[in-house]
This record gives structure tokens, C-alpha cells and sequence, in this order.
């Protein structure tokens, strides 16, 4: 299987950008997943498991620094005007290891479920500290729009399931493919270009996937990888 896309996403539950090159280090694509905008009030980090909205803003990293790109087009760092947009005070903040940083549903499939405190990952704003970075590839999205599922490399062809537990090579980075990846009301979520909310796709992950769709991997060797880079294994 080969790279077809690469992406990263710098602030929680903003949409993100598209790469040709990507750097992997010990918290996945650099700088993916590395700010939030924060609740004032609540102190927890905001997703769109909670504010489904933020799927229609998007952030970009330019000469180093995070930028959000409101619906409106206007890019800003400005908390004042990133709380007017949103409707509540916020700040965008860098991820840090302060615990808990935002919220979770109880049950992933029921966005009717109490909430509770989530920490997720250390130095990212990743949900689980094993999944650095996701894989998944085009036969197991099939008709799905890849874009739903927010996973850092995709790949041509399919297989990636049977990967978990082994250790591959991406370009010069080595990963260790831990297991598939949970999902939650996330993947329902409408977002920009057309993809309308559609609980349908949770049904189906969950009837024909036991709830998990793409592989969660740690980065076991920092190193670079571009698009058309084959994932190949690590030969002891």
C-alpha cells in the first residue's frame, strides 16, 4: 500500500491541511493536533463531539505559527474574534500535559450519554496516547469521503486491519501499527464541500466493523514521509 494523502490537523477539531511531505516525530505529524480552542468558562478543550460547528473552521501552520481559518475566510489568531465567531469565550491555546483538557461522551455511539473529563495524550491533543498517527486506506473507505474520518496517511488499495501488531516502515519513519481506531459521533458530523450529517456511517462501523475503522500507530522512528512512499515491514 501507498501514500495518497497526508494530512494534518493543528487545532482539535478543526478541519486541517493537506501535505505532500510530512514530518513523523514522537507525537505523530509535526505539529498535528498541537492547539485547541479552550472554554473560558468550562476550562476543557472544545471538539466537535460537543460543538459540531468547529468542522467549519479550519487551521494551518504558517512559518511555524497556527493560524484558524473562520468560515468567512478571515485567518486569525485573535481570541476576541475567534469568540465572537464561536458564540463563547475561547482562546486558542497550545496543547500542554494539564489534565483533563476536554470532554468525552460515555457511550461513543449515543451522543445522548453523559459526558466526562478526558485526558488523551501527553504533549498532543490525541485521544488515545498509543495513536500517534492513522492510517487507513481507500478499500476500507470505499464510497465514504475520507475526510470523515480525519486520519493522517491514507493508503491505496486495503488491508490495513490485518497490519495491527506489526511494525512498518513509512518513508524513514518506523511505526508500531497498535490496533484499530474507536469511533464516535465524530464521523456523523456535517462538514464543508458537501458532507451532510449522517448517522448511517456509525450504524454501519459499527454492524459490519465492531465500532473501528482506520489503525492507531506510534512512532517508534522519527523520520519523513511523502506521498507515493510505499508501507512496507520492518524486518527484524
Amino acid at each position: 500500500m501507498r501514500v495518497t494523502e497526508l494530512w494534518r490537523y493543528p487545532v482539535k477539531s478543526l478541519q486541517g491541511e493537506r501535505l505532500r511531505t510530512a514530518e513523523l516525530g514522537p507525537l505523530g505529524v509535526a505539529g498535528d493536533r498541537q492547539w485547541a480552542l479552550f472554554d473560558l468558562e468550562t476550562g476543557f478543550g472544545l471538539t466537535a463531539r460537543r460543538v459540531p460547528d468547529l468542522l467549519f473552521a479550519a487551521a494551518r501552520i504558517r512559518d511555524g505559527a497556527v493560524e484558524v481559518v473562520l468560515p468567512d475566510g478571515t485567518a486569525t489568531t485573535d481570541d476576541a474574534v475567534l469568540s465572537d465567531w464561536a458564540g463563547r469565550r475561547i482562546a486558542l491555546r497550545p496543547a500542554t500535559d494539564a489534565a483533563p483538557r476536554y470532554e468525552n461522551l460515555d457511550d461513543a455511539f449515543d451522543e445522548s450519554s453523559p459526558w466526562h473529563a478526558w485526558e488523551g495524550a501527553s504533549g498532543a491533543l490525541h485521544d488515545n496516547p498509543d495513536f500517534r498517527v492513522t492510517l487507513v486506506s481507500t478499500g476500507t473507505l470505499g464510497t465514504w469521503d475520507r475526510r470523515r474520518f480525519r486520519a493522517n496517511v491514507v493508503l491505496d488499495g486495503e488491508g490495513e486491519d490485518a497490519l495491527a501488531g506489526t511494525r512498518q516502515q513509512l518513508g524513514t519513519a518506523v511505526l508500531d501499527l497498535v490496533e484499530p481506531v474507536p469511533r464516535c459521533v465524530m464521523v456523523t458530523r456535517p462538514q464543508p464541500g458537501g458532507i451532510g450529517r449522517d448517522n448511517g456511517v456509525l450504524k454501519t462501523i459499527h454492524r459490519e466493523r465492531d465500532g473501528l475503522l482506520a489503525v492507531g500507530a506510534g512512532v517508534l522512528r522519527p523520520g519523513t514521509v511523502a506521498v507515493g512512499d510505499e508501507l512496507q515491514p520492518v524486518v527484524d
